[in-house]
């Protein structure tokens, strides 16, 4: 059980994230929430709803589908758009490939993950969005820590590290050219803990992927991945079965999967405290390069 103190400063989170939320809304003319499946988009949904409260989300959630997802995270992602009572959007990286937009990768370690960059931006040009909310904290990876609240993107969707606007008082700035656009991180103040603690006290539904279960795995390169039939498998990699769970939701080539024993978000709260890897620590897609995040994000990534 949460003691008062940690309670009060999930409020605070709270209450800092829905501010924020209704920063967008004032400021922007058509923003959109970038959801994925995962516990953060999860929490920046049930945020929304209560941002609003009783009004309806004034933007819709957008979920750029590479199409090698888990299957229960699309399950759950149409039962928590009616839960939330959203309007969803699709943009898909599949299409991207049909139209020639996107070139599909070959070999041992392809992945639909970059791909997503070029769909993303199609779809906000597509619906003229000026304003994507997305669910990035700074505690994930060195590149995120770096964003503002209200971080700023270029004509061509860009994002440039060094030249950000200042955030002082909490004033944020939504100026913008024609063309460009901003992304808006609700949760930059929170860590991993923070949001399993909030979905334990508000009692958010999560995708079972979240939980411990059996399921048939490949090890590669030191990390757990889930078996499928959109990884291109060496010779001498076994096929297993294990017990496992996800910590964090993508497509699937990219996304490690962690043994595990946890049936609960109790558990899960407790097993974060314990680790000391990052969420992120079993992204393959991370450990292209030093810099592999960054420069996803400055070519447009979430």
């Amino acid at each position: 059980m949460m003691d008062k103190y940690y309670i009060t400063h999930l409020r605070e989170l709270e209450s800092e994230a829905v501010y924020i939320l209704r920063e967008v809304a004032a400021q922007f003319e058509n923003p959109a929430l970038l959801f994925s499946g995962g516990k953060d988009s999860i929490v920046l949904g049930w945020l929304s709803r209560k941002a609003f409260f009783p009004s309806k989300i004034p933007y819709p959630l957008m979920h750029v589908d590479t199409g090698h997802n888990f299957d229960e995270t699309i399950e759950y992602r149409d039962e928590f758009v009616k839960t939330i009572n959203a309007r969803l959007i699709v943009a898909s990286v599949q299409e991207s490939i049909d139209k020639g937009r996107v070139a599909e990768e070959h070999g041992k370690h392809a992945s639909r993950n970059a791909l997503q960059t070029t769909t993303l931006l199609d779809a906000l040009e597509e619906h003229k969005f000026d304003c994507a909310i997305g669910g990035a904290r700074r505690d994930e990876e060195k590149a995120r820590a770096k964003e503002r609240f209200f971080s700023h993107r270029d004509e061509f969707g860009q994002w440039d590290p060094k030249n950000q606007r200042p955030e002082l008082w909490n004033i944020f700035n939504g100026k913008k050219n024609m063309g460009e656009h901003f992304r808006v991180f609700p949760l930059s103040n929170w860590t991993e803990m923070d949001v399993w603690q909030y979905i334990a006290i508000e009692n958010i539904p999560i995708p079972s992927i979240y939980f411990s279960h059996k399921r048939k795995v490949i090890e590669r390169d030191g990390l757990l991945l889930a078996f499928s039939p959109y990884l291109n498998l060496d010779e001498d990699e076994q096929i297993e079965e294990r017990i496992v769970r996800c910590r964090t939701v993508g497509d699937m080539t990219c996304t490690g999967v962690w043994e595990s024993k946890a049936e609960s978000i109790e558990d899960i709260i407790q097993e974060v405290a314990a680790t000391r890897v990052t969420e992120r620590g079993g992204r393959v897609d991370d450990k292209r390069s030093e810099t592999a995040m960054e420069d996803r994000k400055v070519k447009g990534y979430f």
